[in-house]
C-alpha cells in the first residue's frame, strides 16, 4: 500500500500537466478513502508509520483539501505562473503532512510538523499577493519556530528520561514537581501557537490576508489542525498536570473567541475576517481537548473537519470575488448578488456551516463540544452564549454586507460563473452536509 502511494506521490512530480497533475490527486484520495478500517486500531504501513482512526480522518482531510487547492489555483496555470514548481509545492507538503499524521515517534513527528512550514513558507513568498507578504511570512516562521523549539526540547527530554520517545506509551511515573509543569507547558505550547490560541494567533490573520489562495485554503483546511492533533497525542502524558491548568486554557479560549467576534465585526477584508472567525472556532476546539473527555475529543475533531472544509471553501469564494474585482474589501465588494445571483447560493450555504447551522458537521461537532465544556463548569454557559452569539453575527454581518446593498459605481459587470469553481464550491459543501448523515462515522475515536 505504502509503495503504491509513494509511486503516485513520484508520477505527480514528475508529471508536467496541469489536468494530470489533478486527476492524479483525485485517484489518490479515492483510493485511500475506500481503506477505511473500522477497528480503531493503529494499522502499520512500514518505516516506522502507523495510521490510526484519527489520523485516517486528517489524512483523508489533507489528501481532499490539496486536490481543490489544485483545482482552485487555475490563475496559476492560466499566466503559466511557475505552474511546475507550484504543484511540486503543494505534493511536497501533502507528503510532509501525511508523514506527520502518521509518525508513530514524536521526535519524527516534530521533524515532519516542522518541515510543513517550508513549502508553506513557499507559497505565501511566491505566490502571495501583496509586497507585506515577506512580513507575513516572517510572522509565521518566527512564531511557531519559536515555540516548537522547546516542544524539541521535551521530545529529547523524554527521550532520555524513559528511553523511548515512542508514541502510546504509558508515561504515569512523573512526579507532582515544578519541573513537570514547565516541561508540560514547553509540550502543549507549541500545538496552542499552531492552533492558534488567542494571544498567540496574530501571524494567522497576516498570512491568511497575504496568502495565494493555495495558501489560504491549506493552512485553514489542514495546518491548523496539527495543533489539535498535536495537542490528541501529547496530553495523555500529561493528564494530572492538565486537570490542575485547563482552567486557563479554557478562560484564554472563551474570552479571547468573545473579543476575536468583535474583531471579526469591525473588518472590511473578507480574508481578515474568515481568518479571525477561525480563531474562535478553534478556541472551542482547544476547550474541547483539554476536558480530556470522550464528547470534548469526539466534537474536536468533528469541528476540525468540518471546519477545514468549511473554512477553505469560503476562502476560495473570496478569492473568486478578488479574481474579478482585484480587491477583497468588503465595501467594494458589496451588492455582489445584483452580478453573481447563483454564486450568492453558495456564499450562503457555506457561511450557514461556518455558524454552525444544521445539518453541517461543524453543527454536530460544536454541540458535542458545548456538551463537554458545560458539563466540566456550568459558568462556561456564559461564554459558550456569547461565542454562539456573536458566530451567528459577524457570519451575518459578511453576507448581508457583501451580497445585499447598492453595488459600487466603478463595477459594471463580471462572470457570474464557471463550471469548474461551481464544481470547487460543490466539493467542498457535499462532504460538508452529507457525513453528518453517519454521525457515529466521525464521532467515534
Amino acid at each position: 500500500m505504502l509503495s503504491f502511494f509513494f509511486s503516485l506521490f513520484f508520477l505527480i512530480l514528475v508529471c508536467v500537466s496541469w489536468e494530470m497533475a489533478q486527476f492524479c490527486m483525485f485517484l489518490l484520495s479515492f483510493f485511500f478513502s475506500i481503506l477505511i478500517s473500522h477497528d480503531f486500531n493503529m494499522t502499520f504501513v512500514g518505516f516506522g508509520l502507523g495510521i490510526d482512526y484519527l489520523s485516517y480522518i486528517l489524512i483523508l482531510l489533507s489528501f481532499w483539501i490539496t486536490c481543490l487547492v489544485l483545482s482552485a489555483s487555475h490563475s496559476v496555470y492560466k499566466y503559466n505562473n511557475f505552474k511546475f514548481l507550484f504543484i511540486m509545492m503543494n505534493v511536497l507538503l501533502l507528503f510532509f503532512l501525511v508523514v506527520t499524521f502518521s509518525c508513530m515517534n514524536y521526535l519524527s513527528f516534530y521533524i515532519s510538523f516542522e518541515a510543513s512550514l517550508i513549502p508553506t513558507l513557499i507559497l505565501i513568498l511566491g505566490w502571495g499577493y501583496q509586497p507585506e507578504r515577506i512580513q507575513a511570512g516572517i510572522y509565521f516562521i518566527f512564531y511557531t519556530m519559536f515555540a516548537s523549539l522547546p516542544l524539541l526540547v521535551s521530545i529529547l527530554s523524554m527521550h532520555v528520561i524513559f528511553g523511548s520517545s515512542c508514541m502510546h506509551l504509558s508515561l504515569e511515573v512523573l512526579d507532582n514537581s515544578t519541573m513537570v509543569y514547565v516541561w508540560y507547558l514547553m509540550t502543549v505550547f507549541a500545538f496552542i501557537v499552531k492552533l492558534p490560541m488567542f494571544m498567540v494567533h496574530l501571524w494567522l490573520p497576516k498570512a491568511h490576508v497575504e496568502a495565494p489562495v493555495a495558501g489560504s485554503m491549506i493552512l485553514a483546511g489542514v495546518l491548523l489542525k496539527l495543533g489539535g492533533y498535536g495537542l490528541i497525542r501529547v496530553l495523555p502524558i500529561f493528564l494530572q498536570f492538565n486537570k490542575s491548568l485547563s482552567w486557563v486554557w479554557m478562560s484564554i479560549s472563551v474570552v479571547g473567541g468573545v473579543i476575536t467576534s468583535f474583531m471579526c465585526l469591525r473588518q472590511i477584508d473578507m480574508k481578515s475576517l474568515i481568518a479571525y472567525s477561525s480563531v474562535a472556532h478553534m478556541g472551542l476546539v482547544l476547550c474541547g481537548l483539554v476536558v480530556v473527555g470522550s464528547w470534548g475529543l469526539s466534537g474536536a475533531v468533528v469541528v476540525m473537519v468540518g471546519h477545514g472544509l468549511c473554512s477553505s471553501g469560503l476562502f476560495c469564494l473570496a478569492n473568486m470575488v478578488y479574481e474579478r474585482l482585484s480587491s477583497r474589501s468588503l465595501l467594494i465588494g458589496k451588492g455582489l448578488m445584483n452580478f453573481m445571483p447563483s454564486m450568492g447560493l453558495w456564499w450562503f450555504l457555506l457561511i450557514a456551516g461556518n455558524m454552525a447551522a444544521p445539518p453541517t458537521l461543524n453543527f454536530l461537532g460544536e454541540v458535542s463540544l458545548i456538551i463537554s465544556v458545560v458539563g466540566w463548569s456550568k459558568v462556561m454557559m456564559i461564554g459558550i452564549a456569547l461565542l454562539s452569539f456573536f458566530s451567528a453575527a459577524y457570519s451575518l454581518y459578511m453576507y448581508s454586507l457583501s451580497q445585499h446593498g447598492k453595488f459600487h459605481s466603478s463595477l459594471f459587470s463580471c462572470c457570474s460563473g464557471k463550471v469548474r469553481e461551481y464544481l470547487i464550491l460543490m466539493l467542498h459543501w457535499l462532504p460538508l452536509n452529507i457525513l453528518v448523515l453517519n454521525g457515529g462515522l466521525v464521532l467515534v475515536i
